[in-house]
Order: C-alpha cells, then structure tokens, then sequence
C-alpha cells in the first residue's frame, strides 16, 4: 500500500519545486505533473507529485492523517 500527502506548492525551477504542508518543506519533482502550477496541492510520494488535488480534497485528506497521528502519539 502506498501512501500519497498533500502539499502546497511554494516554488516550482523548471520540474524541481517545493511543496509545504504544516510548516514542513520538501523538495519535490514535478515529472508526472508539468502542468502543475504555483499554489497548487499535489499528492506527494516517494518525492514525486503524482496527481493535482483540490484546496477542500486536500484539507480533508490532511484532517484524516492528522487525527491518525493524535491516535497513534
């Protein structure tokens, strides 16, 4: 099972970029998705934006994980 993390994109350099969620920067490839644009939210995994998501599919899918993390620390 793969899990895949929302996150907003805050730069983007050509298919390199950095994506943020809760104050947590990553450096991200944007192969899969060249259309991406500033300001979107992408599903990140293993480092790669996999899909274009909504602001609203976005925040719930981080709402669900968040309250996974409360449960488990």
């Amino acid at each position: 099972m793969c899990l895949a993390i929302p996150m907003r994109l805050i730069e983007i350099d050509g298919v390199a970029a950095v994506a943020e969620v809760d104050g947590v920067t990553r450096a991200v490839r944007l192969d899969l998705l060249p259309e991406a644009v500033l300001g979107d939210y992408v599903l990140i995994h293993a480092g790669l934006a996999i899909a274009r998501v909504d602001a609203e599919h976005a925040e719930e899918t981080l709402t669900f994980l968040r309250s996974l993390a409360d449960e488990v620390y």
